[in-house]
């Protein structure tokens, strides 16, 4: 399927395994906490009007407007977007990625956005990838987004879903079985006979979740239940049939029988520290939170609706619901579950991400939060000394009853079946045209001109992180920063502030520097200010093991370059000298600290080399008009 995508896509390049392709994007989406920025990139670029087929700015994190600087960002995002031909999603209507598969995907069609669960769209036979907000502008007017052709993992499901066992079950599954960085190079396409007993919101937590194995994207075929949904958003003349063809050939295959899933829970650290529910039953929360981009569907509500009809959630803990969409809201005021959760005790929270990234509903000090969300690393939620544990609405539902992790194969059988939605597009606004005037509040500060390379790159270790470093870690989400993302030089201050509080302050001390990091450096987020905050205080290069697919590319955007090699006699303080006036093969990097010679290497392609010797994307773009 994927190769049936990309063939109709790919403008540049040749359609092999390996290659460096350039494809046409036909939907672009922003958000509130990316799309200042890449907002502000689009601008740099001189274009009168988006030439995507379609573009959405979409408000969704901070919806609350938790800051003054967050609404001016909203003023500032409703604007441009109308200025230059783009939707608009306002406040309270709903999380990105659930809006776009609802109200705007086409199966079949490619949609890059400046969010890494971009590939829930998949979840309708969309090609959604994530990217930095510098790839999103690009492609917003009219340019290529170029990506390494990744292999392809075909995922066979066989067999039915047991009750109490949910989609977001299937997710965990595959995160124990591949890890996550099993999904990294490679594009994931799920078929099978157990494919059909999924519905598209079920379809959708999937692909929302296999984007933290690493995987460049994944997708689900379009089928009869896709049709269906389609047609109940009144949009059945969207649908288009998508599968694979027979005999199609996979680099790997991955069998996962449905029928004999049990429920699963993702304790805290990684989002693939997977256990059985009997391995962590009876274990004490403080928190349960349902809803997000991956399980935030008008189903996964209703569920727990049924599931806690009636009763009453425990007095010791906090419970939240919020909906993933606007469409998903009014259909629990419609059918009577929105009442039913809130008389349960349940405390009904507006449409977005908010308490996800932080925003509200932060867990307190060493509590346990139990969440329907797709991230649980240290510092996600608003707080390092918080705990998060990830479930399905099933999980969290039960453990809301007693306060404490629980499997909810042990109460009745709850059956929920949609056969109708409703459908209401007041909070998505047309494009105004150029006539609008943009407003800017003064948070929102320009970018500085991009510079080119210089021949020869010399500075100190400023901080040296092992494995698994994410892009939360490099810059943290959260009350923090979230009002702060249309100003570089002020968010950039807070640059590893989990990991090292003075390490922006020594940064600028020391007129920039180098970063050493371990394997799978800047895994989660697409978040390009994890780049963009460190280009701000003048890092030079990053030297690392292997790096996350999108933070690597935002790197090369901002002009880092990302090197690889053995970071293991690398130590902070170190004063390296590294020669890159030419940016072929091996180079020696020397560390005069320790009268010491290291081989680095790197995996830029011709195209990559051209960007960051002209100082990053955006220069780039301008060297090419």
């Amino acid at each position: 399927m994927t190769e049936k995508i990309l063939s109709r896509h790919v403008q540049e390049g040749a359609l092999e395994k390996g290659a460096e392709v350039g494809i046409r994007i036909d939907h672009c989406l922003t958000q509130d906490s990316t799309g200042t920025m890449a907002w502000l990139e689009f601008e740099s670029l001189g274009l009168e009007r988006i030439k995507a087929e379609l573009v959405v700015s979409y408000c969704d994190h901070t919806s609350l407007g938790f800051k003054g600087e967050s609404t001016d960002d909203h003023i500032f995002l409703q604007t441009i977007a109308s200025h230059y031909g783009a939707k608009f999603s306002k406040n309270g209507n709903g999380v990105c990625h659930q809006l776009h598969y609802e109200r705007f995907a086409i199966p079949g069609k490619t949609l890059l956005g400046s969010d890494s669960h971009t590939p829930t769209a998949g979840g309708l036979g969309m090609l959604g990838i994530g990217a930095g907000g510098m790839d999103v502008a690009v492609a917003a007017g009219g340019g290529l987004f170029h990506l390494t052709v990744p292999k392809v993992l075909q995922i066979v499901l066989t067999g039915k879903l047991s009750p109490g066992v949910a989609a977001k079950d299937v997710a965990l599954e595959i995160l124990r079985r591949i890890s996550v960085k099993g999904g990294v190079g490679y594009f994931i396409e799920f078929a099978g006979p157990g494919v059909k007993s999924l519905s598209v919101p079920e379809r959708a937590t999937i692909t929302n979740m296999c984007t933290e194995t690493g995987a460049t994207s994944s997708i689900f075929p379009s089928d009869k239940v896709t049709e269906a949904f389609a047609a109940m958003q009144g949009r059945g003349g969207d649908w288009v049939e998508l599968a694979p063809d027979k005999g199609a050939n996979y680099d790997k295959t991955l069998k996962i029988d449905l029928s004999k899933l049990k429920p699963l829970v993702a304790m805290p650290g990684m989002p693939d520290n997977v256990h059985d529910i009997d391995e962590v039953v009876g274990t004490k929360i403080d928190q349960v939170y349902i809803g997000s981009c991956t399980n935030g569907s008008y189903y996964d509500m209703k569920v727990a609706a049924e599931m806690l009809k009636g009763k009453h959630v425990c007095t010791e803990i906090d419970v939240i619901v919020s909906p993933g969409s606007r469409q998903a809201w009014e259909m629990l005021m419609e059918d009577g579950s929105f009442l039913a959760l809130t008389k349960a005790g349940v405390r009904m929270i507006e449409p977005g991400c908010n308490a996800c990234i932080g925003i509200g509903f932060v867990p307190g000090h060493g509590h346990l939060s139990l969440r329907t969300v797709n991230r649980n690393w240290k510092g996600r939620g608003g707080s390092k000394f918080g705990k998060i544990a990830l479930c399905s609405p099933q999980v969290a539902a039960a453990s809301a009853l007693v306060g404490k992790i629980a499997n909810p194969c042990e109460l009745p059988k709850v059956k929920v079946k949609v056969d109708h939605l409703t459908v209401d597009d007041y909070l998505i606004l047309e494009p105004a045209g150029e006539g609008m005037e943009i407003r800017r509040g003064p948070n929102i500060v320009q970018l500085e001109p991009q510079k080119p390379l210089p021949s020869v790159l010399e500075g100190e270790v400023l901080i040296k992180l092992g494995d698994g470093i994410s892009t939360d870690a490099i810059l943290p989400a959260g009350p923090l920063t979230q009002h702060l993302r249309s100003n570089l030089p002020e968010i950039a201050k807070f640059t590893f502030y989990y990991e090292d509080k003075e390490f922006a302050a020594r940064a600028q001390e020391k007129n920039g520097g180098f970063i050493v990091g371990g394997d799978n450096y800047g895994q989660g987020s697409s978040r390009e200010h994890a780049a963009l905050a460190p280009w701000q205080l003048g890092i030079k290069a990053v030297f690392a093991k292997s790096y996350a697919r999108i933070h690597r590319a935002n790197l090369i955007n901002v002009g880092i370059i990302p090197f690889l090699c053995d970071t293991d006699r690398l130590e902070v303080g170190d004063q390296l000298h590294l020669d890159v006036s030419k940016l072929s093969g091996d180079l020696v990097l020397i560390n005069k600290t320790k009268d010491d010679k290291l081989k680095v290497h790197h995996d830029l392609s011709q195209r990559e080399v051209e960007m960051v010797k002209a100082g990053g994307l955006l220069a780039y773009t301008a060297e090419q008009k």
